[in-house]
């Protein structure tokens, strides 16, 4: 009985042993799936504004968080240019719409809009050197909501820029380097 127990005591170790080793080979505490023995460096050119629209400093803020954010979430060395995995693209959409009227209640007036959304687009090309299966192309979109009936654009631009950023990196790192 002691033998039994013994050898499915082995293979339990075993088998837990193996599972752990391939969990660290594949995963991290952040979420990505990068082989840093054969991916370690990356870089990000400068982000145009193609859109139209925006504050001036639109596209180095963009630049600046992403790099930022890759930074801080992986273990990749940011290099000036040809890092193992390569970010570029531009900011091709920025636009201020309604989304919700609100009725004036005086017939000699027009309904006013109760909601305007900020809509900002993200083109990003991704070259992945080392395993070139995962490079893309593709945009990334977000949105946020505001009442113009309380702030204007100007008061609350930077925040809903902020946040919408935030949003696009974290969907461009998921695409990327977490491969969900």
């Amino acid at each position: 009985m002691t033998l039994i127990k013994q050898i499915l005591r082995t293979c339990f170790c075993l088998l837990a042993g193996l599972s752990l080793y391939a969990c660290s080979v594949s995963y991290s505490f952040t979420g990505t799936n990068i082989n840093y023995d054969i991916i370690k460096t990356f870089s990000v050119e400068n982000f145009f504004n193609d859109s139209g629209g925006g504050p001036a400093n639109m596209e180095q803020l963009f630049t600046e968080s992403l790099k930022d954010f890759y930074q801080r979430n992986t273990q990749l060395e940011l290099v000036r240019s040809n890092g193992d995995l390569q970010f570029s693209g531009a900011i091709n959409r920025y636009t201020i719409a309604p989304q919700a009227t609100v009725s004036t209640q005086d017939p000699n007036l027009p309904d006013r809009a109760g909601q305007m959304r900020l809509t900002i687009g993200v083109e990003v090309e991704y070259v992945n050197t080392v395993e070139e299966e995962y490079s893309l192309k593709r945009t990334f979109s977000f949105f946020q909501d505001y009442d113009p009936r309380t702030t204007s654009i100007l008061q609350v631009e930077g925040q809903l820029i902020e946040e919408i950023f935030e949003s696009i990196i974290q969907d461009i790192f998921t695409a990327t380097v977490a491969n969900w």
